[in-house]
């Protein structure tokens, strides 16, 4: 089992067929303050599951376990866990019907899973409290890119936690307040060109940062996120 926290910390468990994976999102949760198990296949990951009756804070699932893949895998979990919140490796996802099939069985958001060591918990931090942030309907990639955002007279530069076709979360010590209004200027990997797009704080937590929703967008720009979005999934794919 993980090793002892404190209070406010989160239950994780990280499930993915490579141990250097399970390793390091172990040891970057636990190193956060949080609780972490892992499993290296899907009867130990059932096997996790059934044994933590009240539930995970997070799953972080690999959709290509050894003896259990795929949507038929999630929703074997589903069958005994409805309360937690999941996020799947995106280079585990086989097809965009399968990226629908997992909405529907309410995945909160899709990760690299060899993003970064030390960008492991902040990418994690949306997800581990989530009444902290609006829940936007569509799921969100984690992705830490530099960001800046003009409020008024300000503009302030960051990084990004994640990116939605709705919106991006922002990593910062200095939320703006709920409601306030700001211009964003941002560039997704592999993008023609910048996006910039009128947005609103939507929420706000100084431990973790903002999400902000966009409320003018251009088209173009609104093609290339979704473009972005829907092709993560795909890159770095499992065999």
């Amino acid at each position: 089992m993980g090793t002892a926290a404190g209070p406010g910390a989160r239950f994780v468990l990280v499930a993915d067929d490579t141990a250097f994976v399970r390793d390091r999102f172990r040891e970057a949760i636990e190193a956060a303050g949080h609780r972490a198990v892992t499993a290296e296949s899907a009867p130990r990951l059932i096997e996790e599951v059934r044994a933590n009756q009240s539930g995970f804070d997070l799953i972080v699932l690999d959709l290509r376990l050894p003896q259990g893949r795929g949507v038929p895998l999630l929703q074997a979990i589903r069958k005994l866990d409805t309360r937690s919140r999941i996020l799947v490796f995106s280079g585990t996802i086989a097809s965009a019907d399968e990226v629908r099939q997992l909405e529907s069985l309410g995945v909160a958001g899709y990760m690299n899973e060899y993003t970064a060591a030390q960008h492991i918990a902040a990418s994690l931090e949306p997800h581990l409290f989530p009444e902290s942030e609006n829940r936007r309907a569509s799921p969100r990639v984690v992705l830490g890119i530099p960001v800046s955002y003009r409020y008024g007279n300000t503009i302030a530069a960051a990084l990004t936690l994640t990116l939605s076709r709705g919106g991006v979360a922002i990593r910062t010590t200095n939320p703006l307040p709920v409601g306030t209004a700001a211009r964003v200027r941002f560039r997704p990997p592999g993008a023609g060109g910048e996006i910039v797009a009128q947005a609103r704080a939507v929420w706000t937590d100084r431990r973790m940062g903002m999400g902000l929703v966009f409320t003018d967008i251009d088209p173009d720009a609104q093609a290339q996120i979704d473009r972005f979005v829907s092709g993560h999934f795909f890159r770095n794919r499992k065999a």
